[in-house]
């Protein structure tokens, strides 16, 4: 905008005006009216913005309880530090008796899905149905690329969050229980990183019952925040795999003559 009208007074007024000026190419002018119809528009904002906070209140409440309380409850159970627990990183396998196999990544910030950040896998190495060498081959290519990515970025004096695999998980949840957890633990230790692993534990009804971390099954409260987000994120790798599958076994059983 060419103007930006503050109700308050605030610090450094000419060195922003000149930073955004810049920063757009034009001159970019910050005003505090006092009095006219600037000053009533300020007026009427703020009143907006109160109403919508009060109307908003509960919801908003809601909403962080259901990211970022949920987020703090899986750090509790994990013994994690609820601050650095930001990104958490889930994979996923999809395949018709190993035909056309294909992996997924989703990846949730703060409680949230971040779906830019999304990836598909189409497998290349593995010939049959073997959901642990396909989650290796999974793992093994995000992370290194991941690795090759950042390399390249710091050698070139890049924006590592602005690569698309350079930003690591605090938390590599998998969908499963030690076999799982123990592919993934393996594919870390030989790239040599340190990034905590927990298995999405599932009961005989198919259904989260807890998580396993440490060698120990930690069993999680199905009343809680934390187990209806660590569910949203199982259902949404298995959606998001098996979307890419189904995409892939449709264009191969459909042909012109």
């Amino acid at each position: 905008p060419k103007a930006l009208v503050l109700q308050e007074e605030i610090e450094d007024i000419e060195i922003l005006e000149k930073w955004l000026s810049a920063r757009k190419g034009n001159r970019v002018y910050i005003q505090v009216p006092k009095i006219g119809t600037k000053e009533k528009l300020v007026e009427l904002a703020a009143q907006n913005a109160k109403l919508v906070l009060s109307q908003d209140k509960e919801r908003i409440k809601r909403e962080e309880g259901r990211t970022i309380g949920a987020v703090k409850e899986i750090a509790g159970w994990l013994g994690l530090e609820p601050e650095k627990l930001v990104r958490m990183e889930a994979f996923d396998i999809s395949n018709i008796s190993g035909f056309e196999s294909v992996g997924s990544m989703i990846v949730y910030e703060n409680g949230r899905p971040k779906r830019n950040d999304y990836r598909k896998f189409r497998i290349r190495t593995v010939q049959g149905p073997n959901d642990y060498a396909s989650m290796r081959e999974v793992l093994l290519r995000r992370f290194s690329h991941g690795l090759e990515e950042t390399k390249k970025m710091q050698a070139e004096g890049g924006d590592l969050a602005m690569g698309s695999f350079t930003r690591f998980p605090d938390l590599l949840m998998m969908d499963g229980g030690r076999g799982q957890v123990n592919i993934a633990l393996e594919v870390l230790r030989e790239l040599q990183l340190e990034i905590p692993v927990c298995g999405m534990v599932k009961d005989d009804n198919h259904r989260t019952r807890g998580l396993y971390y440490q060698n120990v099954e930690i069993p999680i409260d199905r009343h809680s925040e934390g187990f209806q987000l660590i569910t949203r994120i199982q259902d949404e790798a298995h959606r998001f795999a098996i979307e890419y599958h189904r995409s892939l076994r449709s264009k191969e059983q459909v042909h012109s003559i």
